[in-house]
């Protein structure tokens, strides 16, 4: 809408013809459930203004247009019946109310779009039960004195005392929200990305991620101690492109064998190698091997004594040798023995560590001087 310059008007025409399939929600929530995700996030409102839940402040809402029904409401029930967590996106920018852009310059604009924006948040806190998750987005154009989003968050609190709420009105709030990349960030924090490069369906793009990409993402999310937020993009009828599905279903299938090296995750120290990522529980540190190097594998500067180490998997244990700070593991499977990730899991006596190239390069000059002067410097 806004990248077309298409006129509201013109645009608004679309809500008439917008008409999902029945109960398409329990597909999104079973299709997550068998992927391995805990939680989900509905777009409730996004940046044109049109609303999927039951809006008694307009008529540009999922019940009053094509729908004809609450699509929040069969969105929050699925999500449960699968055993997920319930999390609400909203966007705070609305190009369809009249003040909508207005609100920036003229003090009456705001006052009214503001109380239009904080009724909304209201009525879906309200009316769908437990949420766990508020997920603002796009506070354009009004700052947080603007939006008040002190008020608004105290709001969301009163109504949903055990919410979480990300930090997009301009507010710290319970998480950061780094988007289309993994960065670790201070306290809690989960990416934001897509499947392909679109956040909404698009026909043309086939930019898929692979499998292996999104395990590759998830894991470098766990190690920093992040979540890992991944969107699809359903079609006009709600129906999810095929392959999201394939995609998902493949994850799903890796974590069925591999979700204790992702679930509970703690921050890992260990992350320096050429062909595997890392995640951490206590003293166990799963490697996960993106690149299979055959019958043998070796991760460099772990300087904490290992004990043990298996393929994830499988259970079947795997040889290993320690010397100094180079940890080899031997008798390897010659192909990978899973898809798209192994995952080597490697319980060490304490905290596995590992030192970083420019101390293992000093261990190393030191060495050296020894050899060199063995008696010590005069």
């Amino acid at each position: 809408m806004s990248l077309e310059d298409i006129p509201v008007e013109q645009y608004e025409k679309l809500a008439k013809t917008f008409k999902p399939k029945p109960n398409i929600a329990r597909d999104w929530a079973r299709l997550a459930k068998q992927a391995g995700m805990k939680y989900m996030v509905l777009t409730t409102k996004h940046h044109e203004g049109f609303c999927n839940f039951d809006s008694k402040l307009t008529d540009y809402c999922a019940t009053k247009q094509g729908p004809g029904r609450d699509l929040v409401k069969e969105y929050a029930e699925a999500a449960r019946a699968e055993g997920l967590r319930v999390g609400f996106y909203y966007s705070l920018m609305d190009w369809h109310h009249p003040d909508g852009m207005k609100a920036k310059d003229d003090p009456e604009a705001r006052k009214r779009f503001v109380a239009y924006i904080h009724g909304q948040i209201r009525e879906w806190l309200t009316n769908y039960g437990k949420i766990d998750i508020l997920w603002y987005d796009v506070a354009v154009p009004l700052d947080a004195a603007g939006w008040e989003s002190e008020k608004m968050n105290q709001m969301v609190l009163q109504l949903q005392h055990d919410i979480i709420i990300n930090n997009r009105n301009w507010l710290a709030g319970d998480f950061s929200t780094p988007e289309q990349t993994v960065e670790a960030t201070k306290g809690d924090w989960e990416s934001c990305m897509t499947l392909n490069d679109s956040w909404g369906f698009t026909a043309a793009d086939d930019n898929w991620k692979s499998p292996q990409r999104i395990v590759r993402n998830l894991v470098q999310c766990c190690q920093g101690g992040g979540n890992h937020l991944l969107n699809i993009g359903p079609k006009p009828d709600g129906s999810i492109p095929e392959p999201s599905v394939r995609i998902l279903t493949s994850v799903g299938k890796w974590m069925q064998k591999n979700g204790a090296s992702i679930y509970g995750a703690q921050k890992s120290q260990v992350k320096l190698s050429n062909i595997a990522g890392f995640t951490r529980k206590g003293n166990t540190l799963y490697a996960h091997v993106y690149f299979w190097p055959g019958t043998e594998a070796t991760l460099g500067g772990i300087s904490v004594k290992p004990k043990s180490a298996k393929l994830l998997a499988s259970g079947k244990n795997v040889e290993f040798s320690h010397t100094g700070t180079q940890l080899t593991f031997k008798g390897l499977p010659t192909e990978a023995p899973d898809e798209p990730v192994t995952v080597i899991a490697i319980e060490f006596d304490s905290e596995p560590r590992q030192k970083s190239l420019a101390g293992r390069v000093i261990d190393i000059i030191t060495e050296i001087e020894k050899k060199q002067h063995p008696a010590g410097p005069e």
